[in-house]
C-alpha cells in the first residue's frame, strides 16, 4: 500500500464530543484522508456501517448511550478482520487492555495523543486490514483452486503449475511486506542463532545480514536478558526492557521484540520469528511525564505544609478564639491538606524508587523490636475498631535483619494498615515471621471481606484501587510502593485472598537474617 492510497480507505471516527470530533477531522483532513465519515452517536455509526464497509474505526471510550467496547464489539461481529482503534484516558488504561484481549481490538491510544503516534497508527491499521483482506482474498481462492482440482483431476499438471505461480506472487508480496516493514524482522534457530533478517534490522543494527546470520542473537544487546531464553519454549512471547546496539553509531537504544514459533513438523527445525520495535521515543515520553509529575509534586510540598501550619494555628488558638462551627471546619481543611499532602509524597516515593534515584541505607537491627514499634504507631486504630493483633515471631527474639529500616517499616505499615481498613469490628490480623535459611518471610494475615481472585493480580499495580467489587478510597500507590521497597531488596511480594475469607500479604527478603543466638 503506497503512502497516497492508504488515505483513500473508509474510515469511521466515533467521539461524542464535538470539540475532539472536529479536532480529529482537522488532522485527518490535513493529512488527506479522504474517505473518512466522523459520528457522535455510536448508534448512528452502526446503522450506516451496516451498509457501508469501514477498513478502520476509531472511537473513544466514554460515551454516555454505548461506550466505546461495547460499540467496537458490535463492529466486530460484522466485521471481525476490520481494525479497530480505541481513544482513552489514562485512568481507563486497564480497562482498555482488558479490552484488547478479549473484544479483539487492534490498539488503544491514551489521550491526550501525540499526532505523530496517532496517524502511524491509523497507517498501520489499515495497513493491517488490508492484509488481513488480502490473506482471506488468497485462503478463498486456495479454497476455490481446490475444489477446481478435485473436478477438473484430469489437467491435475495444468492447475498444479498454474497455481504454483500463483504461489510464488503471493510469496514474492510477502517477501516485499517484510523487506519494506519499518519494523526489523528477525528469525532465529532452536539455538539462538539468527537465520535471516530484513532490511530494517540490518539498519538497526548497523550490520549486513552476512554478519548477522548464525552468530547469536544474545551478542547483539548490551545487557543480557533471561527472556530470550524462554523464545525457544514454542510459544508467543513479549521480551522488554533490551538494548540494542547500534554498530555504526557506536550506541544502543531500547526496543521490544515480539518472538513466535514457526512450527515445523520435526520439532528440531523449528525457527522463531521476531518483530522487533524501536521504543525510544516512548521512553523518552514515559521520562518526560514521570519528571514533570515529580516536580509538579515536590513543588506542592511546599504550600501545602505551609497551609497546615496556618490551619494549625488556628485550630490550637495562636491566632486568637474561634468558634466551634469555624473549628469544624478548619479541621476538615487541615485533614484534607493533610491527605493531599500525602499523596503527594506517595507520588515522590514512587518516582524515586522508579527512576533508580533513591538508594537504600541498610542497617543491623532486632526483628522483634521492630515489628513491636511499627504495632505500636497503629494500635489506637485497631482498638478503635476492637480488632486484635496478633504477633508470631516463630522464637525469632534474638534475631537481627539486615535491610532498611526506614523503608521496610513503611511496608510493614501499608501491609497492616490495608487489613485494618478492610477487616470489620471483632476481627483479627496476624502478623506471622518465618525463616527460610537465611531468608526472612513476613505474612500479614486478616480476617476481612477478602476479594475476588481475578482482582489479585492487579493489587501490586499502581493506581490499583483494590477489589473491582468495592473501590477504595485511597490514593492506590501503597501496596505499589511495598513492591518497589520490596524488590529493590532484591525480593518478592504477593498476596493470597478469597472473598469473604480474607487475605495475607506475604513478602519475602532474601539473606536478610542475621541471628545473634538462636533460642533452643
Amino acid at each position: 500500500m503506497t503512502n497516497n492510497e492508504y488515505k483513500t480507505r473508509k474510515i469511521i471516527v466515533v467521539d461524542d464530543d464535538s470539540i475532539v470530533l472536529s479536532t480529529l477531522k482537522m488532522l485527518l483532513d490535513i493529512e488527506g484522508f479522504s474517505n473518512v465519515n466522523y459520528f457522535q452517536q455510536p448508534e448512528k455509526a452502526l446503522e450506516y456501517i451496516k451498509e457501508n464497509v469501514p477498513e478502520l474505526v476509531l472511537s473513544d471510550f466514554l460515551m454516555p448511550d454505548m461506550n466505546g467496547i461495547d460499540f467496537l464489539s458490535e463492529v466486530k461481529k460484522m466485521y471481525p478482520d476490520i481494525s479497530t482503534i480505541l481513544l482513552t484516558g489514562y485512568a481507563d488504561k486497564e480497562n482498555a487492555i482488558k479490552a484488547i484481549n478479549t473484544v479483539g481490538i487492534y490498539k488503544y491510544i491514551e489521550k491526550p495523543w501525540d499526532n505523530s503516534d496517532l496517524l502511524l497508527s491509523i497507517k498501520n491499521g489499515l495497513e493491517r486490514s488490508g492484509l488481513i483482506s488480502a490473506l482471506n482474498q488468497k485462503i478463498e481462492e486456495l479454497s476455490q483452486a481446490k475444489s477446481q482440482l478435485e473436478k477438473y483431476s484430469h489437467s491435475l499438471e495444468e492447475i498444479v503449475l498454474q497455481k504454483t505461480e500463483d504461489l510464488v506472487q503471493s510469496n514474492t508480496k510477502l517477501n516485499a511486506i517484510i523487506n519494506f516493514c519499518a519494523d526489523g524482522i528477525i528469525i532465529v534457530s532452536k539455538d539462538r542463532k539468527i537465520v535471516q533478517v530484513n532490511p530494517a534490522f540490518e539498519n538497526m543494527t548497523g550490520l549486513c545480514s552476512s554478519l548477522l546470520e548464525n552468530s547469536c542473537i544474545d551478542n547483539l544487546f548490551t545487557t543480557s536478558c533471561s527472556e530470550l531464553e524462554k523464545i525457544t519454549k514454542d510459544k508467543n512471547i513479549l521480551v522488554r526492557n533490551l538494548e540494542l546496539k547500534n554498530t555504526i553509531e557506536d550506541k544502543s537504544f531500547p526496543v521490544e521484540i515480539n518472538f513466535a514459533p514457526i512450527l515445523a513438523e520435526n520439532s528440531e527445525n523449528t525457527n522463531y520469528v521476531g518483530v522487533v520495535r524501536n521504543v525510544s521515543l516512548q521512553k523518552e515520553m514515559e521520562r518526560l511525564r514521570d519528571d514533570f509529575i515529580a516536580t509538579l509534586t515536590h513543588d506542592l510540598r511546599t504550600p501545602l505544609l505551609a497551609a497546615i501550619q496556618t490551619l494549625q494555628f488556628f485550630l490550637d488558638g495562636t491566632l486568637g478564639e474561634i468558634e466551634e462551627r469555624q473549628r469544624t471546619l478548619l479541621d476538615t481543611m487541615k485533614k484534607s491538606n493533610e491527605d493531599m499532602l500525602g499523596l503527594v509524597n506517595a507520588l515522590l516515593e514512587v518516582y524515586k524508587y522508579e527512576s533508580g534515584k533513591l538508594n537504600l541505607c541498610k542497617t543491623s537491627f532486632l526483628l522483634k523490636k521492630f515489628v513491636d514499634d511499627c504495632l505500636q504507631q497503629i494500635q489506637s486504630l485497631a482498638d478503635k475498631k476492637k480488632i486484635q493483633i496478633i504477633t508470631n515471631l516463630d522464637n525469632l527474639d534474638d534475631a537481627e535483619i539486615f535491610a532498611d529500616r526506614n523503608e521496610l517499616r513503611r511496608v510493614i505499615l501499608n501491609l497492616c494498615g490495608n487489613a485494618l481498613n478492610h477487616t470489620p469490628e471483632n476481627g483479627t490480623i496476624e502478623i506471622l515471621a518465618q525463616i527460610q535459611g537465611m531468608d526472612l518471610q513476613i505474612s500479614v494475615k486478616d480476617t476481612g471481606v477478602g476479594m475476588p481472585k481475578g482482582d489479585v493480580t492487579k493489587l501490586f499495580k499502581r493506581f490499583s484501587q483494590g477489589s473491582s467489587q468495592k473501590r477504595s478510597a485511597g490514593t492506590g500507590l501503597g501496596l505499589y510502593l511495598s513492591r518497589q521497597i520490596v524488590e529493590a531488596h532484591g525480593g518478592k511480594i504477593w498476596a493470597e485472598s478469597e472473598l469473604g475469607k480474607g487475605s495475607v500479604f506475604t513478602f519475602l527478603l532474601p539473606e536478610t537474617l542475621r541471628i545473634k543466638e538462636r533460642l533452643k
